[in-house]
């Protein structure tokens, strides 16, 4: 398992290069005036663009301006981002912790319900409560994620005024800004009840639950379905038909033995759900103002902020690697008949 984990790590610095290279390739499509105008604001500077391009070296070729920008990776400089007035890292460390948070929260409910709802429609099939499982299923696939936010925004802020869009409310932005508050985890909730603050923990948990619940409503459809289908297929098989002839309880059956064998697919899909998140819902995060990783990601792409999208893809696709060799691991933990050579 050891050496399995190692061989997988070491495929994050190859994904990394190929994928550089290629936003690289892809960034060449533009004119080297084109990004330099990201760093003149004042249309009185515009004389100054030629300058910008000598000092950032915007029209040598690919392969020496790549070489620059990976050099100054491995002393730990990822660049500066216009769009965040702030270094990559610095964007990272701001804006992540509150994309995980919300991920945290989004996938652990979707979990627990998607989980439970796919396999009672599976046992209960053709009833009632299957009915209702599809019809949760079809509508959270069909409807846009932005129009789900958009629907939940307009009732219960724009309606009833409960749960605001953004991370926090002014009073509370001042009230972390002074005094001895320190940030532990990045995470409002926790920071807040780790502080003695239960006003900032709870001014952030209404501030999170309408986007988790967008993402959470989405993620159920598609990981009840998925188990759905991977329980209807076990409970067919003729080792579950065995276990109830030998007189075992129906819940022994299904929570012991087909649940267990239908998970590889739902894990799969669970670890691609988990990865996504983390990687920044940037349509979530705009509807609902919030400053996420995703949001960040997606002003730097509109604004050319090249280090910031390059920093962006970068994150991405090392969550994308972790996540996928954290799914192989769990194939092998559920399912012993997998041997990871």
């Amino acid at each position: 398992m050891g050496g399995f984990l190692l061989r997988r790590l070491a495929f994050i610095p190859l994904v990394l290069a190929g994928l550089s290279i290629l936003i690289f390739a892809l960034l060449q499509q533009l004119s080297p005036e084109m990004r330099a105008a990201l760093y003149i604001k004042d249309p009185r500077q515009l004389s100054a663009i030629e300058e910008v391009i000598q000092t950032y070296h915007l029209r040598d070729p690919i392969y020496v301006q790549y070489a620059g920008w990976l050099k100054e990776v491995l002393k730990g400089n990822l660049g500066w981002s216009e769009t965040a007035k702030m270094t990559v890292w610095e964007a990272i460390k701001v804006y992540f912790p509150a994309t995980l948070e919300l991920t945290v929260i989004s996938f652990a409910m979707t979990l627990v319900i998607g989980l439970w709802l796919g396999t009672i429609s599976a046992v209960h099939k053709d009833k009632m409560i299957d009915h209702v499982s599809r019809f949760i299923s079809i509508t959270g696939t069909s409807f846009p994620t932005f129009v789900i936010g958009l629907v939940l925004l307009m009732i219960f802020y724009g309606k009833f005024g409960w749960l605001p869009p953004g991370r926090s409310c002014p009073e509370i932005q001042l009230l972390m800004g002074f005094g001895e508050y320190k940030l532990y985890t990045g995470s409002m909730i926790i920071d807040g009840i780790l502080n003695g603050k239960l006003a900032v923990a709870w001014d952030g948990l209404k501030h999170i639950i309408l986007p988790a619940l967008t993402l959470t409503y989405v993620e159920i459809a598609l990981l009840m379905r998925v188990t759905r289908s991977s329980m209807l297929e076990e409970l067919g098989k003729d080792y579950v038909r065995t276990a109830r002839a030998k007189g075992l309880d129906e819940r022994t059956v299904i929570t012991k033995h087909a649940r267990k064998n239908a998970m590889i697919p739902v894990i799969t899909l669970s670890s691609i759900l988990f990865v996504a998140l983390l990687g920044g819902v940037a349509i979530t995060e705009t509807v609902f103002d919030f400053p996420g990783i995703g949001r960040w990601g997606l002003n730097a792409a509109q604004q050319l902020d090249i280090p910031g999208v390059l920093g962006f893809a970068s994150l991405s696709a090392v969550l994308f690697v972790i996540g996928n060799t954290l799914a192989d691991v769990l194939y092998a933990i559920v399912d012993p008949r997998i041997r990871l050579q």
